[in-house]
C-alpha cells in the first residue's frame, strides 16, 4: 500500500518514498530493481511548492520557501544514482551506510526501438521510480530521471553491452538528464495543466556536483499502454492481468472511473474507457497542435491519457501537419496521423480485453471492427467538434447548441476553418535541427481572436484580402497570400456560416447579434492568446533559465514559473483565478518579460 501521513513531523512523508511500490508486490517479472546511493553535493534548483502541498508531502500553509529541513528532505529523498549491473560488475566498492536501504525500480514497457519488438529488454533506461504517497483520497507515483543508466536502455538492447552512468559511448546510454531538460518538461506541462490537458508534472529539479539532472515527476497514475503491451506481446497472462488490474484500481480508488467489481466486467470497461480516452486525447491533440509521437506501443502516453516523457513533445503555433521529428533510424508519425495511432492502442485494447476474459489471444486482425472502435471515433469527432466551437469563443451551451441543431451551419464553419488552417507554404518542405517540416502559412488561432471585433467594426463580412492579412502567418509568403478564386470563395464561407452561428447563439441567449459578437471576442481573446507557448519557445526559455539558474532562487524560479504559467491559460472561466502579484525583484521581473518576449516572437513556431 502507499503510506499517508502518521505523524506531525512535516517533512516525514518525504522519507516514505524509499523505492516501495505495489508495482512491485504484484507485477512478478514486470521491473528491474536496483540498489541505490546518495550523490553529494546536489542542489535543490527548483521545487514545485503547489503540486508537493496538493501530493501532501508539505502541509497546506507551508511557505513557498526552501526550509533547511525541506531541503535537507528532498536531498536526502531524490538526491540518489543506482548502483547499477556495470558498477557491479567493475568492482565498485560500497559501504553499508553508503547504500539507501531500499531499492528502487526501472519497468518494464514495449518500445519500438528496441530490436525484436517485444519489449524483452526494453522500459525505464535513466530512470526509476521513486514510490507512491497517498494523501486526502488520491494516491501520487514519484518518479526521478536521471539516476543512471539501466540495463532496460536502448543502447544496451541494440549493442548488448552495459554502460556506466555518464559515458558518452551510446546514445540513449548515458542514464543522465540536463538541467534543459528539466526546465522544458517543467514550463510546457505547468502550461498544459493550468489549461485543464492531462500531464505528469514536474515535482523537483535538482543539479548534481557533474552539472547533470535529476528531475522528478508526479503523477496519479505513471502506468503506460506500454506497461501493457510488453506482457501481451510477450503471451505472459499472469503479468498482464497484473498491470491491468493494478491500473484499473488506481483508477477506481482515485476517483477516476466509477466502483466496478473485479472480473470480466471491469476488463470490458478497460476497452471501452481506452477508446473513450483516446478518442478525446487525440482530438485534443489534433486540434490544440500537440506533437507526442504517439505509435501503437503506447510508449509516449500514459493509460489516463495523460502526456508523459516531454522530450518527444512539442506543441506548435500553427498546423504544421508535415513536421517529423528524426529519430536517428526513423521519423515520427505527424500530427494528423497520431489519430491513427490512436486508434491502433485501442485496437490492442480491445485484444488486450478479449485476452484477459477468455484466457487466449485472438489475432490483431480479428479487432479491426471491434465496437470500441466506433467508440473512439464517436469520442473524437465529440471532442473535436467541441474544441472547434471552444477556439471560435462558444461556451459550452452555445457548443451543445450548434452540435445539436445547427449541425449543417456547423460542417460548412468546418471545411472553411480547414482550408486555411491546413494551407501549406509554397516553398515546400525543409529542414528543421531537428527534423523536417512544410510550414503552415495562416493562424486560424489570430483570426479567430481579431474577427470578431472587425465584424463588429465593419457591421458585415471582411473583404477576403482584409482577412488573409488577418490570418497571414510569419511563413506567408507573397505568393501564399494570393486571392485565388477558391480562396475568395472560402473567406466568404467561413464568415457566413461563422455568422450564422452567432445569430444561433444569440437567439438562444436572446442577445443581440453585436452583443453576441462581443461576448464571443472577449472569449476569443484569451482563448486565443498570441503569446502561446510552442516547442521553439520552450527550448530558448529554458535554455535561458539554465543560464541564469546559478543567480536565481528557488523561490524566485518557483515564482517566474508560477507566472508564466498564468500567462498561459486559456480557458476563460480560469484566466481571473491565474493573476499573480507583481514580481518585485527586478532581476527577476526582468527575466520573466524576457521569457514572455521569447513566447512572443516564436509564437507561430514548431
Amino acid at each position: 500500500m502507499c503510506p499517508g501521513r502518521k505523524t506531525d513531523d512535516p517533512y516525514r512523508l518525504f522519507r516514505r518514498l524509499d523505492g516501495s511500490h505495489p508495482f512491485k508486490d504484484q507485477v512478478t517479472g514486470g521491473f528491474l530493481d536496483y540498489p541505490a546511493r546518495r550523490v553529494p553535493g546536489t542542489e535543490v534548483v527548483y521545487f514545485n511548492f503547489a503540486l508537493a502541498r496538493e501530493i501532501g508531502l508539505i502541509r497546506a500553509r507551508h511557505p513557498n520557501r526552501l526550509t533547511a529541513g525541506l531541503r535537507d528532505a528532498i536531498l536526502n529523498t531524490f538526491a540518489i544514482q543506482i548502483v547499477n549491473e556495470y558498477d557491479a560488475g567493475h568492482g565498485l566498492k560500497l559501504q553499508d551506510d553508503e547504500l539507501l536501504p531500499g531499492t528502487f525500480m526501472a519497468t518494464r514497457y514495449l518500445q519500438l526501438q528496441h530490436p525484436g519488438r517485444t519489449g524483452k529488454g526494453s522500459g525505464d533506461g535513466r530512470s526509476i521510480w521513486n514510490g507512491c504517497i497517498r494523501h486526502r483520497g488520491t494516491t501520487w507515483d514519484i518518479s526521478s530521471g536521471g539516476t543512471g543508466v539501466t540495463r532496460l536502455c536502448p543502447a544496451t538492447a541494440e549493442s548488448g553491452e552495459l554502460f556506466e552512468t555518464g559515458n558518452w559511448n551510446a546514445d540513449y546510454g548515458c542514464g543522465t538528464a540536463t538541467l534543459e531538460e528539466g526546465f522544458e518538461s517543467l514550463l510546457m506541462s505547468e502550461s498544459f495543466h493550468r489549461n485543464g490537458i492531462p500531464t505528469e508534472r514536474t515535482l523537483a529539479i535538482l543539479r548534481r556536483p557533474d552539472g547533470f539532472a535529476i528531475n522528478v515527476r508526479a503523477g496519479k497514475n505513471l502506468i503506460r499502454p506500454s506497461h501493457f503491451f510488453v506482457h501481451h506481446k510477450q503471451n505472459n497472462l499472469p503479468a498482464l492481468r497484473a498491470v491491468a488490474d493494478l491500473f484499473m484500481e488506481r483508477q477506481i480508488k482515485n476517483g477516476d472511473w466509477p466502483d466496478i467489481p473485479a472480473g470480466n466486467d471491469r476488463y470490458r470497461v478497460l476497452g471501452e474507457t481506452m477508446a473513450r480516452t483516446f478518442g478525446k486525447m487525440a482530438a485534443m491533440f489534433q486540434r490544440e497542435y500537440i506533437f507526442c509521437w504517439l505509435d501503437w506501443d503506447g510508449d509516449n502516453i500514459l493509460a489516463d491519457g495523460g502526456i508523459i516523457d516531454y522530450g518527444s513533445v512539442r506543441q506548435f503555433g500553427l498546423y504544421h501537419r508535415e513536421y517529423r521529428f528524426d529519430d536517428g533510424p526513423r521519423w515520427s508519425t505527424t500530427l494528423p496521423e497520431q489519430r491513427r495511432k490512436a486508434r491502433e492502442i485501442v485496437q490492442v485494447f480491445a485484444q488486450v480485453r478479449d485476452y484477459l476474459i477468455t484466457g487466449e489471444k485472438a489475432p490483431l486482425y480479428r479487432f479491426r471492427d471491434d465496437p470500441v472502435l466506433s467508440l473512439f471515433d464517436e469520442a473524437f469527432t465529440r471532442t473535436s467538434e467541441r474544441l472547434l466551437l471552444h477556439h471560435a469563443g462558444f461556451d459550452a451551451g452555445a457548443q451543445e447548441l450548434i452540435r445539436n441543431a445547427h449541425q449543417e451551419s456547423f460542417n460548412r464553419f468546418d471545411k472553411a476553418h480547414r482550408h486555411f488552417e491546413q494551407a501549406k507554404s509554397a516553398r515546400g518542405p525543409r529542414k528543421l535541427p531537428d527534423g523536417i517540416t512544410w510550414n503552415a502559412v495562416f493562424s486560424v488561432r489570430d483570426l479567430l481572436r481579431e474577427l470578431p471585433g472587425r465584424l463588429l467594426d465593419q457591421g458585415e463580412p471582411i473583404p477576403p484580402e482584409e482577412l488573409i492579412e488577418l490570418a497571414a502567418s510569419i511563413y506567408a509568403s507573397e505568393n501564399d497570400r494570393k486571392l485565388t478564386p477558391h480562396r475568395k470563395r472560402m473567406a466568404r464561407e467561413l464568415q457566413d456560416s461563422y455568422l450564422e452561428l452567432i445569430e444561433a447563439a444569440a437567439r438562444h441567449r436572446g442577445l443581440s447579434v453585436p452583443a453576441m459578437l462581443t461576448e464571443i471576442g472577449e472569449r476569443s481573446a484569451t482563448i486565443n492568446v498570441f503569446a502561446r507557448i510552442t516547442g521553439d519557445a520552450v527550448t530558448y526559455a529554458s535554455g535561458s533559465l539554465v543560464k541564469h539558474v546559478k543567480k536565481l532562487s528557488p523561490e524566485a524560479l518557483n515564482t517566474i514559473v508560477n507566472r508564466f504559467a498564468a500567462s498561459q491559460v486559456q480557458v476563460p472561466e480560469k484566466v481571473h483565478d491565474s493573476k499573480f502579484s507583481r514580481i518585485r525583484e527586478a532581476g527577476v521581473r526582468k527575466l520573466f518579460d524576457e521569457l514572455l518576449e521569447t513566447v512572443e516572437s516564436l509564437a507561430h513556431g514548431h
